[in-house]
């Protein structure tokens, strides 16, 4: 593949547990482009404000959120062991501790937050501003970058996204149950869709992507015929 092809900014829009962050990471190493995972930006926030009194018991105190803003500090850093990048908080590796199901359980109502979103909007549109991203979210073509030229909304069936987000964390060693990640994902999906900023919602132009019964390598076989298309490479 040609290394002076001009770059461009691939969205990756869906639902949770869709696999988003997975075969965006693909398709930017495929392409040699830096993956963003927004995602994980907005768990590290959520998790900063649990590790600060600004959560408790699930109850999300917006206004205390919004004053530890200030002090946050997020960057990505590549780890060679993975061969993906890790998300820091304020220097701490933070990877990890965002993935609990505490933190899924509360990143949507943090999400929803004006302030965050305005905070994390500006750095991800600076961290692209160079192209050659690709980035994954829940309102990266619609609101992050509306000019991307490739937009892909992702989906899957509600129990199979369960599902894999079940596995995941019982591959680690946490105690949940299928029920309780069902529920989580039915949840959050109204949560995204409905709160009052930047609600989850396809892009006019984007592309939809249903990976309910897709391989990652299908997906990226569909992915390098659209890439193909769209880039006339």
């Amino acid at each position: 593949m040609s290394t002076d092809r001009k770059k461009i900014i691939i969205a990756v829009d869906g639902f949770s547990s869709c696999g988003k962050s997975t075969f965006a990471k693909a398709i930017a190493a495929r392409l040699g482009y830096i993956f963003i995972d927004t995602g994980a930006m907005y768990r590290a926030v959520t998790l900063y404000a649990l590790e600060n009194g600004a959560i408790r018991s699930g109850m999300i105190d917006e206004d205390a959120v919004v004053r530890l803003l200030p002090d946050i500090s997020i960057a990505f850093r590549f780890n060679p062991e993975r061969g993906a990048s890790d998300i820091y908080v304020n220097g701490d590796r933070v990877e990890g501790k965002i993935r609990t199901i505490e933190v899924s359980n509360c990143v949507s109502g943090v999400s929803a937050i004006a302030a965050v979103r305005q905070k994390l909007v500006a750095l991800q549109q600076e961290m692209g501003r160079r192209k050659g991203v690709v980035m994954d979210g829940r309102d990266i073509g619609t609101t992050v970058f509306p000019e991307a030229e490739i937009k892909l909304y992702m989906t899957a069936d509600a129990k199979v996204r369960a599902q894999r987000r079940y596995d995941e964390l019982t591959a680690k060693g946490d105690r949940v149950t299928f029920d309780e990640i069902l529920e989580n994902v039915i949840s959050r999906d109204h949560a995204d869709m409905n709160r009052a900023v930047s609600p989850l919602r396809q892009a006019e132009d984007a592309i939809v992507l249903d990976n309910s019964h897709l391989t990652v390598e299908e997906q990226m076989s569909w992915f390098m015929e659209l890439y193909h298309r769209v880039t006339n490479a």
